[in-house]
């Protein structure tokens, strides 16, 4: 008799889902989707393209693969149904990959809800935008360490997040962030305390002129800056809870985006 293995029945998710958007009439409209496994993609009066993952949360072996291309001169926001979770793993790192193209001339919002990471999760995420000629960019990345309102405490930890965003061959912004047991536990060099942080990068040829704005917006609930390059505006928020950090998020985003957020975003 052949011995049992419970791990050998454990299930893993995968799922794959790519959208490419066009022009017609002089708007942008949905050309191409795949869907596959645990990924789906929907799209709203053709201005927001919807990701989803449908089960549920991440953990070691899973994949999921989201994937945007826009034509020239299209102007899209893109965004996440929901929180995306990494839970606990015992069986190796989950997958998560981002890949998106903006052709010359267009536009791209991508603002996901918040990725929560739960104690003892793997992750490994990897992020990729290519700029055409002239394109612009705005993407907002948030994590947060459990949940607070469920007392939840992460103290292990494995997770690499690395993003990449060129114009052609040319980068124009590259960070790699590594959270584990001595990162949360390092003091200013690290978490220092905080259980959500967030990352805005606004890459456009008039991005610095919204420093001014941006700070005098930022305000003292939690602990945030901005600083701007030419062409790039940078900015950090970091809080003891999730809910602070959205709603400042949230006022930062409509701020720079200058139209509401996306409608399944909940504030």
């Amino acid at each position: 008799m052949t011995a049992y293995s419970p791990i050998h029945l454990h299930q893993r998710s995968a799922g794959i889902a790519n959208a490419r958007f066009g022009m017609r009439n002089g708007q942008a409209r949905l050309m191409d989707l795949r869907q596959q496994g645990s990924a789906k993609l929907f799209v709203l009066d053709q201005r927001e393209a919807v990701f989803l993952n449908t089960s549920g949360g991440l953990t070691g072996g899973d994949t999921l693969e989201y994937g945007l291309t826009l034509a020239p001169g299209a102007r899209i926001t893109a965004t996440t149904q929901t929180a995306e979770r990494a839970y606990r793993s015992t069986t190796g790192a989950a997958q998560i990959s981002v890949q998106m193209t903006v052709g010359a001339g267009g536009h791209l919002d991508w603002v996901p809800q918040e990725t929560i990471l739960f104690e003892r999760a793997q992750a490994r995420r990897r992020t990729e935008i290519t700029l055409g000629e002239g394109a612009t960019f705005l993407m907002a990345e948030t994590l947060v360490l459990g949940r607070a309102a469920m007392d939840e405490t992460v103290t292990t930890l494995d997770f690499h997040d690395w993003r990449m965003i060129r114009r052609g061959d040319t980068p124009l912004h590259a960070e790699a962030l590594r959270l584990d047991v001595a990162r949360l536990e390092t003091g200013a060099a690290g978490m220092d305390g905080a259980r959500a942080i967030a990352t805005v990068v606004l890459i456009a040829p008039d991005a610095a002129d919204a420093l001014a704005p941006v700070r005098a917006a930022l305000g003292d609930e939690i602990r945030a800056a901005a600083s701007a390059l030419e062409g790039r505006l940078v900015i950090r928020l970091m809080a003891r809870d999730g809910w602070p950090l959205r709603r400042k998020l949230a006022q930062i985003l409509t701020l720079l985006r200058r139209a509401p957020l996306p409608r399944v975003w909940q504030i």
